[in-house]
Formats: C-alpha cells, structure tokens, sequence
C-alpha cells in the first residue's frame, strides 16, 4: 500500500477553503494518511508554496516527530513548539518573521498559488529540537525517507 495524503476540507488539486487561509481564521486543515510503511519510525509533514515571489517556495508549516502510529492531524493544530497531541510531536518555524512556530495558512500577495503538504515516513526519527527550519529538517531527513505523500492545495487571495 502507498502511503496517501487527504483532507476533508478540501480534495487533492482543488482550492483550500478560507477557513484556513490568512483571509479566514487562519487555522491548520484536517489531515489524514493511510499507507505509512511498517518500518516507518517517526513521520514529517512540510507544507510550501513554490510561488510566493521569494528565492525558495514560501513555508507555511513545519512539523515532525510524529509517531508513526498516528493516522491524521485534526484541524487547528495549535501554534506551540511542542505538542499534546499528536504526542511527543513538535513544529518548526514557517517563513512568517514573527509568530512563526506552526501552521501559518495561505493569503498570497496576488494570483492564484499551489500549496503543498508533503508527508514524509522515516525510517530513523529526526534528532532535532522544536523550532527548527524546513532546511534543517530535510537535512537531517537525507537518506531517511521510505515513503512520500503530497497534497496540494490551491489558493487565490481575497
């Protein structure tokens, strides 16, 4: 089985509501994955925007040392470093230059862009503190990854 990314709130290529978006109440969509490899010891989910108007796409969340064990996230994941659930995860620094610990949602300067989330399953668990950059994590995730999952999302600023 491969390992597969959804959302209730929105479908794979389709726009993301504005609920979660930075017009709306800005909170993280739902999330959940089936799929995760039995080797998998720790999973990572990334969420960019390859066309924000910056040299490298635009990160809107960082969060890792997710048990693999876990089947989702729910909606509104709170803006903390460490995490009550899912248990023992932590979230790193989205490109925003203040309030930058989690989900930060879409509200593009102009035009319609495309929002990834990639899901990653490890086979080793990441030893990096919370508040880490997307950079560092994908360096620390080099030559870990056993499966990827993708979920796109689009959005036009209102």
């Amino acid at each position: 089985m491969d390992l597969k990314l959804t959302s209730s709130a929105f479908e794979n290529g389709q726009p993301i509501p504005i609920k979660y978006t930075g017009d709306g109440t800005d909170v993280s969509p739902p999330l959940k994955w089936t799929g995760v490899p039995a080797d998998a010891q720790e999973l990572a989910l990334i969420c960019d925007d390859p066309d924000a108007p910056t040299t490298e796409p635009w990160v809107h969340w960082v969060i890792y040392k997710i048990s693999p064990d876990t089947t989702g996230l729910p909606e509104g994941v709170p803006q903390r470093e460490k995490l009550d659930q899912p248990a023992g995860a932590v979230q790193g620094v989205n490109s925003w230059p203040s309030d930058n610990v989690g989900y930060r949602g879409p509200k593009p300067p102009s035009g319609e862009h495309r929002y990834y989330f990639h899901l990653y399953a490890l086979d080793m668990p990441v030893t990096l503190p919370p508040k880490v950059s997307k950079e560092v994590l994908m360096r620390a995730m080099a030559g870990r990854i056993i499966a990827e999952a993708t979920l796109m999302g689009t959005y036009k600023h209102r």
